[in-house]
């Protein structure tokens, strides 16, 4: 264990601890939290120590609860009471042993397993003027003192609780299927005669930050002249969990100088990367990212893969990718885009984030 993660309450007596703040869903099960509290039993004045764990979809600024809107909705809440002792008694595992080092005495070794039906870490990119947490999905682990779970009745003190934000992220499974493809066969405008286009990928799954070779296959067998490539690569947001939100955001788009004169072949592969940093995109408002942590740079959101028997509407956020390709014909001289014309096809692209070497 090369870093520990502390987070202490604003009065210091209670002091949580854990080895990592990424879990990793390996589809038939999720890394358990393993972590330490800390915590001094003269201090409880007859009320118990409580850990909690939240999955919750945030979807408006906190500041707006102040005037009774609630714009938080959990999706999954457990509560572990870990003092006085009620029954958690969790195998321990090397890692709790080396944050027992670290608290000392008064350490507690607790494990919170993570149900595998759960969605992964999403963040929406907020905009410039906007404050407080951002929008998406996000977990928390609490540790707090009262006398009763999460009782409503009940006014625990901020003073009284410590919590920390971690991510459930999802690796690119070890099995995977072909590549998409597409076959189509368009006419441009003012042609009677059609151009086939051919789109494929090398494969089902493409890791974040690699090049993609999109492969492209023409015959052209109208009297047009096409002088222009355009890719683009749309990511589309899902809201399912309180309504029907659905919008797309182009996270690149790039323009190849391949000319197809009339009557002409093509077969090429042009190569893209779409990225977080690609120009304007840290900058465009409601982009979903991969669950974004305090002071910690992030990426693209990954791809959401819905497992046979997972409720969609729990997901929260869908996240989804395509990659467009538009054939240009035209376009120059006096007229310009006046007299252009194009034809497109798209398939579908699954980005995600590679298993690490053991």
């Amino acid at each position: 264990m090369t870093k520990v993660f502390k987070k202490a309450s604003r009065n210091g007596q209670l002091v949580l601890y854990l080895g990592k703040r990424d879990f990793i869903d390996h589809v038939e099960s999720v890394d358990p939290i393993e972590g330490v509290l800390k915590f001094d039993q003269s201090a409880l004045g007859g009320r118990k120590v409580w850990l909690q764990m939240t999955s919750a979809f945030r979807y408006g600024s906190e500041d707006l609860d102040v005037i009774g809107m609630s714009f938080r909705k959990d999706i999954w809440v457990h509560n572990i009471q870990l003092f006085p002792p009620a029954g958690h008694n969790p195998t321990i595992t090397p890692l709790h042993e080396a944050l027992l080092k670290k608290a000392g005495e008064e350490g507690h070794p607790f494990t919170i397993e993570i149900p595998t039906n759960l969605p992964c870490s999403v963040t929406l990119q907020p905009g410039e003027d906007d404050k407080g947490k951002a929008c998406g999905v996000d977990f928390e682990v609490k540790a707090y003192m009262a006398m009763e779970a999460d009782d409503p009745d009940e006014q625990v003190d901020k003073q009284d609780t410590c919590r920390l934000i971690i991510r459930k992220i999802q690796y690119a499974p070890d099995q995977t299927g072909p590549g998409p493809k597409l076959a189509i066969m368009k006419c441009f405008m003012t042609s009677d005669k059609p151009v086939h286009m051919e789109l494929s990928l090398d494969k089902e799954i493409y890791y974040h930050g690699n090049p993609i070779p999109v492969k492209i296959k023409v015959r052209n067998e109208t009297n047009k002249v096409i002088n222009k490539f355009k890719i683009f690569v749309d990511q589309t947001t899902d809201v399912v969990l309180y309504s029907a939100d659905k919008y797309t955001k182009n996270i690149l788009s790039q323009e190849f100088s391949e000319t197809v004169e009339a009557g002409g072949t093509f077969e090429k592969a042009l190569s893209i990367t779409p990225l977080l940093a690609n120009a304007n995109n840290k900058n465009k408002k409601g982009l979903a990212l991969d669950g974004k942590l305090k002071d910690e740079d992030t990426n693209l959101a990954s791809t959401t893969i819905i497992r046979p028997g997972m409720e969609r509407d729990i997901m929260g956020i869908l996240v989804s990718y395509k990659i467009k390709v538009n054939l240009v014909s035209g376009g120059g001289g006096f007229l310009g885009g006046l007299t252009a014309s194009e034809v497109t096809g798209e398939v579908p692209l699954i980005l995600m984030h590679p298993k690490p070497k053991a």
